[in-house]
């Protein structure tokens, strides 16, 4: 079935700014609060926040097999379930709702008022309900400097990096959307020099430039999926800002890796883009050598040309942007992340989110961290108001974009923009 909705030389009667993220080739899904206070499954044109309850209860998708309530749900997983074919219907249909040349909704007001909100009316919620969250550590350049900081220079990658897609699983009881500030985490600390460690708030808090990506049901328990179908199980993208404790890190980490330090927050985009939109944006990703295993081994285009940067924005000032990046350097892709997931035989859900791990690029602009950015906190980075941060202070916000553009088409994600606070604060009833 042919992807009418990424028609290029359609134009839709909402109104789309020139470099809106969300022209009417994009269709992303996400799940927002209306101001009648009601909950829906929806998508956005330009800064229009649609309604997609409210169109199916309209008949506006007539003629394609969905559930009664698909749409007036508090999470997209039922959707999202539903699998490519019914995904792919559903976007080719907005596309023609919302064409210009289309008078159906487009003359009718009373309809109109029903299923169209102002973006500043809405508030977006978190679009799946998030049963698993697996982290990836799949930049080979972010890799590399981390090993040159911790460990010797010289062999910088661990001998598995260059053969499995290493990840490690997380909590998903701490992923949060854009806009839902995060406290800075308590935890335990060796302080440099002393062999005893301490409890107290952490020092050197990261972010780490991450995307996503949502599953739909994909296997059953001791099923694996082959390399060249995991594509049709990936829903779409978000960008992740997965927040990082360096300290707290640094001292729990070894023998099993990330816990405590990873778990106090995660943060990501609204809008999932699907993989449909993302399709005119096929790269070819780094050469792998030496030659991954046969099971992980796959020809083609299978990386994405997905611009991204990160701002930091202190209180009452501009935001600085102080990395750009791009999705397109990953050394593993995503197909091989969930195909080697898989590989076992462990069970992937709807709504399962995977993250690619901090992106970084070749040049010092363009990591994905403070860690790298600053190497450890000896490189501070001077913002636009004159200070200067070697990590994130307390009610600094990190801002990261990220977006695709060929010639034709703008696809953007949006932001996920998140407030760092001091530590929580338990208020006693006496």
């Amino acid at each position: 079935m042919p992807i009418s909705a990424n028609d290029t030389k359609r134009k839709s009667w909402l109104e789309v700014a020139p470099k809106s993220d969300f022209p009417i080739q994009n269709i992303p899904f996400g799940v927002f609060l209306t101001k009648e206070n009601v909950v829906t499954v929806g998508t956005r044109i330009g800064d229009s926040a649609i309604d997609l309850g409210a169109l199916q209860q309209l008949n506006y998708f007539e003629g394609i097999e969905l559930t009664d309530d698909m749409f007036m749900q508090d999470t997209l997983n039922d959707f999202i379930s539903d699998g490519k074919k019914t995904w792919r219907l559903v976007r080719n249909r907005i596309a023609e709702i919302f064409d210009e040349n289309n008078p159906k909704l487009r003359d009718n007001a009373k309809d109109r008022d029903i299923v169209i909100f102002k973006m500043e009316e809405v508030e977006m919620q978190l679009p799946v309900l998030i049963g698993d969250y697996t982290d990836f550590y799949s930049s080979k350049e972010h890799a590399t400097n981390v090993g040159k900081m911790f460990r010797d220079p010289e062999n910088a990658l661990l001998p598995n990096w260059l053969h499995i897609p290493v990840g490690y699983h997380g909590r998903s009881s701490t992923i949060v959307p854009s806009g839902i500030p995060v406290h800075r985490p308590m935890g335990q600390t060796l302080p440099n020099g002393e062999s005893s460690p301490v409890f107290g708030s952490s020092r050197l808090i990261d972010f780490e430039l991450e995307t996503a990506f949502i599953t739909t049901d994909a296997n059953i328990m001791g099923e694996t999926i082959p390399i060249n179908e995991a594509e049709d199980y990936i829903f779409g993208m978000v960008l992740l800002n997965d927040w990082s404790a360096r300290d707290i890190q640094k001292w729990e980490y070894v023998p099993l890796g990330p816990f405590l330090a990873k778990n106090f927050a995660s943060s990501i985009s609204p809008w999932i883009v699907t993989m449909d939109a993302l399709e005119p944006f096929r790269v070819s990703s780094p050469k792998q050598d030496p030659s991954p295993l046969p099971y992980l081994q796959q020809k083609g285009k299978h990386s994405f040309d997905i611009h991204l940067e990160v701002a930091i924005q202190p209180e009452n000032a501009s935001p600085t942007v102080v990395s750009k990046s791009n999705f397109k350097h990953m050394y593993w892709t995503m197909s091989q992340q969930l195909t080697h997931h898989t590989s076992n035989g462990c069970r992937v859900n709807s709504g399962d989110m995977m993250g690619s791990g901090t992106i970084s690029g070749p040049t010092p602009g363009s990591f994905g961290s403070m860690l790298e950015l600053t190497w450890g906190g000896k490189n501070p980075i001077k913002l636009d108001d004159g200070s200067e941060r070697k990590f994130i202070n307390d009610n600094d916000t990190v801002i990261m974009k990220g977006f695709c553009e060929n010639t034709q088409v703008r696809i953007g994600f949006g932001e996920v923009s998140s407030k760092l606070l001091p530590p929580f604060v338990r208020n006693k009833v006496h």
